[in-house]
């Protein structure tokens, strides 16, 4: 995809949203970020429009898509909140309708299951001890894949273990059906995940994805 086409970011001060808002940025992407305070940001960068909003607002949505060629996302749940990760994707695959936009990468954990998975026993460990501790919100993030399952959309949904905020990046193992290993740098998924802005290989995919 052209650096020139401007991408909406979704969790993009996150722990793991802002390596890859880092990344588009030393890759010259034009961005348009949403956040709920934005008057609580100290961005000054040309390549950066924020959008003042939340992601269960369609209405936030919507601005926040217009003139973008891609969505990508790093969404995290809020502490203390209802689950937002099945209201966000219906608002967001509404937005990316009305705007003509097919393309969409978001981000998940290993507790999402896909018919191709082959889950070792960590990994399903892994699911179990989420739906046990948070099952809301890892029920709430199945029924999420299933939205896009269900969707038009050209999307991809990246699984992940343990992310390590660093700007240390090295080599990525991806895998359908397993995880292949229990860490992935941030700086290496902001890469991954731009990467997918111009490769066709994991679209309508779940990709496991992990520093082997």
């Amino acid at each position: 995809m052209n650096p020139n086409i401007k991408v909406a970011v979704i969790g993009g001060t996150g722990k793991s949203g802002k390596y890859l808002v880092k990344q588009l940025l030393l890759q010259n992407f034009f961005i348009k970020l949403l956040h709920r305070k934005p008057e609580t940001l100290q961005i000054n960068n040309p390549l950066i429009e924020v959008i003042k909003g939340d992601a269960r607002d369609y209405s936030a949505i919507h601005s926040l898509l217009e003139g973008c060629g891609a969505v990508l996302s790093c969404l995290s749940q809020p502490v203390g909140e209802r689950t937002i990760f099945s209201d966000a994707t219906r608002n967001i695959l509404k937005a990316m309708a009305a705007h003509n936009i097919s393309r969409y990468i978001t981000t998940a954990g290993l507790n999402v299951d896909t018919p191709f998975d082959k889950k070792s026993a960590q990994t399903q460990f892994g699911t179990k001890w989420m739906y046990e501790n948070y099952p809301e919100t890892t029920t709430d993030r199945q029924v999420e894949y299933e939205l896009l399952v269900a969707s038009n959309a050209n999307w991809t949904m990246i699984r992940l273990p343990l992310i390590n905020q660093t700007d240390d990046n090295g080599e990525v193992t991806v895998s359908l059906e397993d995880c292949p290993g229990s860490n992935i740098s941030a700086t290496d998924l902001g890469l991954f995940m731009i990467k997918q802005l111009n490769s066709a290989e994991y679209i309508k995919q779940a990709p496991f994805i992990a520093n082997g």
